[in-house]
């Protein structure tokens, strides 16, 4: 393919060559044209000239008799000069007429020549567009084969790699996995003393929820002597930094005292939520679990078998609470574990459901 362009490249360019020779010459013979002619049209007049001049002399020259004097002779040699000057006007005529002629051929012939040019142009112009094209479609071929020769070749890499592993395992003995667990007991529902902790971002804190509690009882025996009814919103703490917001409700209603129904007014939680006062909040599982923790001073005094530790743990500290209850478990306490989203607080009602341990 190469070659094959090498030889258009060497006939475009001879073609040009010749075109621009041609063209040289063209502008050459019509520049002797113009010198001829102008030369041929000062002869004719120079001639014209004397002839004129020749025959005034003529007829000044006859006498009398009807004699020529002496000075017809002397005009017959001017009459020679002007004869063949008029013979070399003739020739440069009839040669600029010839040139003329060479000229409008070699003008017709230029055109010729430009007409196949252009059409040989076009089909170069067809010509590059086809190769361009296809040089295309062989490019997209190559490099199609070339991505499967890639691919091919890392598959094989890839199989070699797995070969070679699987025969290193297979001359490695069996090893024995030792897979740890926990017994898991029916769950039972939690009525005796029981321990909150709240585990997030892998700290453990505990939840004071009866000290909070005995807090809004306080506040319920203020709620009920005073004078608004409804519902109304409170809040108490800190305690051990956290704090508990509720909701009560407080309203006249017919009771029965003794057998007789009288008016009396009643002050009912409807919910609360506990959360610390900020975050992070609590000490890292790893040290708790190391001992001398917070949680180890809350366990110490209680009897494990009237005891249940619930756990509220978010969805990031679910691999930690697997060791939090592996170490309740070794010190005899039963363990309830109490789900949370991550944007959900701590939250309990009259109508919600007590814990059950395992």
């Amino acid at each position: 393919m190469i070659g094959n362009r090498r030889n258009r490249t060497t006939i475009e360019l001879g073609h040009d060559s010749f075109l621009d020779i041609v063209a040289n010459l063209v502008g050459i013979l019509i520049i002797l044209v113009v010198i001829l002619g102008s030369q041929s049209t000062a002869v004719i007049e120079e001639i014209q000239e004397q002839s004129q001049e020749k025959l005034a002399i003529d007829s000044e020259s006859l006498n009398d008799e009807g004699l020529l004097d002496e000075s017809h002779w002397a005009s017959e040699s001017q009459l020679s000069r002007l004869a063949q000057q008029a013979m070399r006007a003739a020739a440069a005529q009839s040669e600029s007429n010839r040139l003329e002629q060479l000229v409008k051929m070699h003008d017709a012939e230029l055109d010729s020549k430009v007409q196949q040019r252009a059409m040989l142009m076009d089909l170069l112009a067809e010509a590059k567009l086809t190769w361009d094209e296809k040089k295309k479609s062989l490019d997209q071929s190559k490099m199609l084969a070339a991505t499967h020769r890639t691919q091919i070749e890392k598959a094989k890499t890839e199989l070699q790699q797995l070969e070679g592993e699987r025969e290193r395992l297979q001359d490695q003995p069996e090893t024995v996995v030792k897979v740890e667990h926990l017994p898991t007991p029916m769950a039972k529902t939690v009525f005796g003393d029981e321990i909150h902790l709240r585990l997030k971002g892998n700290l453990l804190s505990v939840v004071p929820v009866d000290r909070l509690v005995d807090e809004i009882k306080v506040d319920f025996e203020r709620a009920a002597v005073g004078s608004r009814e409804g519902q109304l919103d409170g809040a108490v703490g800190p305690v051990r930094g956290y704090v508990a917001r509720y909701v009560i409700d407080k309203n006249r209603a017919m009771v029965n005292n003794g057998g007789r129904a009288q008016m009396a007014t009643r002050v009912q939680l409807v919910g609360m939520t506990l959360e610390p006062l900020a975050e992070p909040h609590g000490q890292e599982i790893g040290k708790v679990l190391s001992g001398s923790s917070e949680l180890d001073i809350e366990l110490a005094g209680r009897d494990p078998r009237s005891t249940t530790i619930t756990v509220w743990v978010y969805p990031d500290s679910f691999g930690a609470f697997r060791g939090l209850k592996e170490r309740l478990y070794a010190k005899g306490f039963a363990t309830a574990a109490r789900p949370l989203p991550m944007d959900r607080p701590i939250s309990g009602s009259p109508s919600g459901s007590r814990s059950s341990a395992q």
